[in-house]
Order: C-alpha cells, then sequence, then structure tokens
C-alpha cells in the first residue's frame, strides 16, 4: 500500500483524471469490440457469390444454352439470424414489359447456404419463362450483344404459400408470395454475350 505525504489534492485530483481517461478508453474499446464481434446488422451484409463468376461477372458458356447448360453453383452469407427459409430467383430484363425469368426455387431450408453446380433435391422448383417446366432454363437470349442476367436469394421469415400448382408459379406468383416475408435480399449480376454464336 502506497501512502502520500504532504500536500496533495493536486496529486490526487491528477489521479482521478487518470483514472477516468483510462476508464474512458477501457469502455471505447470495449464498445468496439461489442459492435466488431456481435451480430451483424442485416443492412449491407447478406452477400450472394459464385465460384464459377469471376472478377469481370462473366457468365462461362456451361452454364448457358450453348454448353452444358448446367445451374451456377452459389453461395450466401451475412442473412438476418431469424430467417427460417431461402428463395432463388434468376431472371433476364429486356426491357421493363419485356421480362424473362430461367429459374426459381423457393422453400430452401435454413441451413442451407450454398447450392452446388447442378443441383437437385433442394427446395421447391418453380416454372422458368422459356419452356414453362419446373427446371433451370440456361440463358440462350437471341440476337448479339451483352445480356445481363440477375440473381437474387431472399431471406424469408416463414414458408413460401402458393395457392396455385406448382406448374403455375411464375415469376409473379412467386414474387406475390414472397412479398410480405421477405427479410433480407442478396443480389449478383451476371453478363453472357452470345456475338460469336
Amino acid at each position: 500500500m502506497y501512502k502520500i505525504i504532504g500536500n496533495n489534492s493536486g496529486f490526487v485530483s491528477d489521479l482521478r483524471i487518470c483514472g477516468i481517461l483510462i476508464l474512458a478508453g477501457i469502455l471505447t474499446f470495449n464498445s468496439c469490440k461489442k459492435e466488431e464481434s456481435g451480430t451483424p446488422s442485416p443492412t449491407n451484409t447478406f452477400v450472394l457469390t459464385s465460384p464459377a463468376i469471376g472478377p469481370d461477372s462473366l457468365l462461362p458458356v456451361e452454364y448457358t444454352c450453348d454448353g452444358a447448360a448446367s445451374t451456377l453453383p452459389l453461395e450466401w452469407n451475412g442473412y438476418p439470424a431469424d430467417t427460417k427459409y431461402f428463395a432463388l430467383l434468376m431472371h433476364h430484363e429486356a426491357s421493363p414489359t419485356d421480362i424473362h425469368w430461367y429459374w426459381i426455387i423457393y422453400d430452401i431450408p435454413p441451413d442451407v447456404y450454398a447450392l452446388p453446380k447442378n443441383v437437385t433435391g433442394i427446395g421447391t422448383p418453380g416454372t422458368n419463362s422459356v419452356n414453362g417446366r419446373l427446371e433451370y432454363a440456361p440463358p440462350c437470349s437471341q440476337g448479339p450483344g451483352r445480356k445481363d442476367y440477375i440473381l437474387t436469394v431472399y431471406a424469408l421469415s416463414e414458408k413460401v404459400e402458393v395457392t396455385v400448382p406448382a406448374e403455375e408459379v411464375d415469376m409473379e406468383v412467386f414474387l406475390d408470395a414472397i412479398k410480405d416475408i421477405t427479410l433480407d435480399s442478396a443480389g449478383m449480376t451476371v453478363w453472357y454475350s452470345r456475338n460469336d454464336k
């Protein structure tokens, strides 16, 4: 134990000030640590990626009608903690009134956060606008030039309920069914050109 002798009022005041400053520093440090280690906010953290897509966002020919027509492998993270299901949509907007969709999957379980190439048996498929079947339709846009394709994964608060047969779950029905149960979404845009086809 240390004993302070003499006129120490100034010294004690200095100690108090130092103590306050040290305490403030500790609280600030702990606050920063808490923000870093806590659960992230859904805003701007939900991310969709694909190991098959490079920095140029080009869709490899394998995933189009000019190749093997494989489904794209996908991964997502940063979704809300209370997510109960996921859903997926791939579409192309030729114009605001000319929209095509190639892939719909809903009722993806909450413990699934990646889809392998040529995925089967996960979730419930919707139709596509190419042939109307309950399956993936590879992009096969007519005419030359770059075409953009948007993939979106949705984090849902509950199971998707549709009132029509599976064969009638098109993009409009799908989006209407999830509009009130979507917690967050993440998207990525890929492109493909058939200039040399």
